[in-house]
């Protein structure tokens, strides 16, 4: 997609240079006044609330990328669904009304069957299995995946979380406790595949409707990490929360493979690499908010229990679950999977 050189934008250049220390501005600004616009403008959009720490990093990278530019190229942040749901701003990405989207495992998924491999029921029993498969060759094969339908992605993924199950009616201790409950996962078939292995009935809604089906009673539980439940202030239509830490999720930060084409090499440069040191301290953020989060729900009046996942994974197993997704994944992505987790199944 070409990109032609935009009229000047006083707000938005202003807005990026106010984030940036006063030196950070002498030195990349040395011709403030005579500032012209910038020669190429890129939209990020995703699902999350602006206090999200994905936003916080985000902003800062947009006025990295500003500066270090020289004012060249500049990244507007639309948080929130400002844009619309994921499979709306996927769309988007991939038609070019949408240079960059933060791709969930499982909502990209239905482009790149291969993503959702990382959201395997009970793949992961910590980060430092996560961060070596995603970061690894797995990951690798993942990326390589979204360039075939034309999709430029960044190495490094930014974290979204383990989830964990909440609800309206009952806390989760064991699989027995999820039989025929109504709950929200993601537009995955992966996510629905999962629950209704569990015996749940799950309903495929996009994130921007999860607040209101929950509010009205559409559905009685949603699964999400922590963060999310905090951020988005799930915590005021759910009574419990379960620690399940039944699958981990993660963003992939893609971008339209003919605007990134478009960009000189130099600009390419600046641009992966504020967003992949941008994610790299939003792993952190991440690590570092999950250790409060817990007791700053409960204070907001959830309560809280940690389910076994033996339950849980006996389920799965006895449906058919691993051994269907195997078959889905391939042989070579499964090997990719256990180098890094040990045997799934």
């Amino acid at each position: 997609m070409a990109h032609q050189p935009l009229q000047p934008s006083r707000r938005s250049l202003l807005r990026g240079l106010c984030a940036l220390p006063a030196a950070s501005i002498a030195g990349a600004w040395p011709g403030l006044a005579r500032a012209a616009a910038p020669e190429y403008s890129f939209k990020f959009g995703n699902n999350l609330p602006v206090s999200h720490p994905l936003n916080v990093r985000a902003n800062e990278a947009a006025a990295r990328i500003l500066a270090e530019s020289k004012g060249r190229l500049e990244l507007k942040v639309f948080p929130n669904n400002q844009l619309g749901g994921d499979t709306d701003m996927l769309s988007q990405v991939r038609s070019g009304g949408l240079e960059i989207f933060n791709a969930g495992t499982m909502v990209i998924a239905t482009l790149a069957p291969v993503s959702a491999i990382t959201a395997l029921g009970f793949a992961f029993a910590d980060y430092d299995q996560v961060w070596k498969a995603v970061d690894g060759k797995l990951g690798d094969s993942i990326r390589a995946a979204f360039a075939k339908v034309g999709l430029h992605t960044f190495p490094r993924m930014w974290d979204n979380g383990f989830r964990q199950i909440t609800t309206s009616t009952k806390p989760v201790g064991s699989a027995a406790d999820l039989g025929g409950m109504k709950i929200r996962v993601p537009v995955s078939p992966m996510a629905v595949s999962m629950f209704k292995a569990l015996s749940a009935s799950p309903a495929s809604l996009q994130f921007s409707e999860v607040y209101s089906a929950l509010q009205t009673k559409v559905v009685d539980a949603q699964e999400n990490p922590l963060a999310i439940v905090q951020t988005a202030k799930l915590y005021e239509v759910q009574k419990f929360c379960s620690v399940t830490n039944h699958s981990w999720d993660g963003y992939h930060m893609v971008v339209n493979g003919r605007a990134w084409r478009g960009l000189p090499d130099d600009l390419k440069l600046i641009l992966g690499r504020a967003f992949d040191e941008a994610g790299l301290q939003q792993r952190a953020d991440l690590k570092k908010l999950n250790e409060t989060l817990r007791s700053d729900l409960t204070a907001k009046g959830m309560a809280f229990n940690d389910a076994s996942p033996q339950s849980f994974r006996e389920q799965l197993r006895k449906a058919g679950y691993y051994s269907e997704w195997k078959g889905k994944f391939g042989d070579e992505a499964w090997a990719l999977l256990e180098a890094s987790v040990g045997k799934v199944s």
